[in-house]
């Protein structure tokens, strides 16, 4: 004889939910730069072989060859390196460069504040972003 189902054993499936929608990121507040990075920064990149100066994020950034090599972020800077160049920095305290929070940009960092404020130690590495971007294909400038 079979055994009756009561209907206190039986499960019911929850409804299918509509898919979660996801927050949309905050865009982060753009602030200007201390006078003292900005020097810093021109100081820095002043006389690096073949750059552009352009506008980045409304900042002020240097190009070669067509590729961003460095950028004043509100008030950070940030560099184009190479992967042994991110590690290295990494331990002077440099962090991955994220314009907004979660949203890394490969291949650059932000350095830290003792670099900044140390001129030789800003242009070395400045130097070594450039001789990795020297090593990518020329981008033309988008009309």
């Amino acid at each position: 004889m079979a055994a009756k189902k009561s209907a206190k054993n039986t499960v019911k499936k929850p409804a299918k939910t509509a898919a979660k929608k996801t927050a949309k990121r905050k865009m982060p507040a753009f602030t200007k730069p201390t006078e003292k990075t900005v020097r810093a920064f021109e100081t820095a990149t002043a006389g690096l072989s073949g750059i552009e100066r352009r506008t980045m994020f409304g900042y002020p950034s240097v190009f070669l060859n067509g590729n961003m090599l460095s950028c004043i972020f509100q008030d950070r800077i940030m560099v184009r390196l190479s992967p042994a160049d991110r590690e290295l920095a990494a331990k002077t305290g440099a962090r991955p460069f994220e314009p907004s929070p979660g949203r890394a940009m490969r291949e650059y960092v932000e350095l830290p504040a003792k670099v900044i404020s140390n001129a030789s130690d800003l242009r070395s590495w400045l130097e070594r972003g450039r001789q990795f971007v020297a090593t990518m294909p020329v981008k033309k400038r988008k009309a």
